[in-house]
């Protein structure tokens, strides 16, 4: 199956701080994100449902950008860039992450809901 990489934006009220302190640090990303998190130097173990995926933290950016690449998967990654609105003061979350072409759907599902427990548990919903 053919791994296509997709980008998705979604809009916040909470600071650039806020949204990334959710995106890095194991005690808020278990409460969105994954069942649990090891960190260790730049690599993170990420636990959902009894599966591990590891990944190593390439790029951090400090409320700007943050960039892992998969261990086991050959040039994928996940990059989450941070940046605000000029017009609004928003703050603007934009994800990059791959998925086989056929269930590009279901994935962008699967971020939108992830994306709402992020709000929830930040109280940007």
């Amino acid at each position: 199956m053919e791994r296509i990489m997709i980008d998705l934006e979604f809009i916040f009220r909470a600071s650039p701080t806020i949204v990334y302190t959710f995106l890095t640090t194991p005690a808020c990303l278990v409460r969105w994100f994954c069942d649990a998190v090891d960190i260790n130097g730049m690599t993170y173990s990420f636990v959902w449902n009894d599966f591990t995926e590891v990944a190593n933290l390439t790029e951090d950016i400090e409320e700007e950008k943050v960039h892992f690449e998969w261990e086991d998967k050959d040039e994928e990654f996940l990059e989450f860039r941070i940046s605000t609105s000029p017009v609004t003061g928003e703050t603007i979350l934009e994800i990059s992450d791959f998925c086989d072409s056929d269930e590009a759907t279901d994935y962008k599902k699967l971020w939108e809901s992830q994306i709402r427990d992020l709000r929830k548990e930040m109280g940007d919903a």
